[in-house]
């Protein structure tokens, strides 16, 4: 009999929160070329995930990128 190796799905959206919950979070650029979509398509899921209670920050990198992460304390509670 053998086992089957059960792995994660990889998904768009689970990509992009990943990002979002690094240190740095992720710009609009690095959420496009990640996923494919385009930057309609990024807003909206930024706006999608804030509708879902958790808090986004937004910020401004040293080479002048705006960058989007979650924010600390909704890291710790992921429902």
């Amino acid at each position: 009999m053998t086992t089957k190796k059960t792995t994660a799905r990889k998904t768009k959206s689970a990509t992009v929160n990943r990002m979002l919950r690094r240190k740095n979070g992720a710009t609009l650029a690095e959420i496009e070329s990640a996923t494919c979509w385009k930057p309609h398509s990024c807003r909206a899921f930024l706006s999608g995930v804030r509708r879902k209670g958790t808090a986004i920050l937004k910020q401004t990198r040293s080479d002048g990128q705006l960058a989007y992460r979650i924010a600390a304390e909704a890291r710790s509670c992921r429902a």
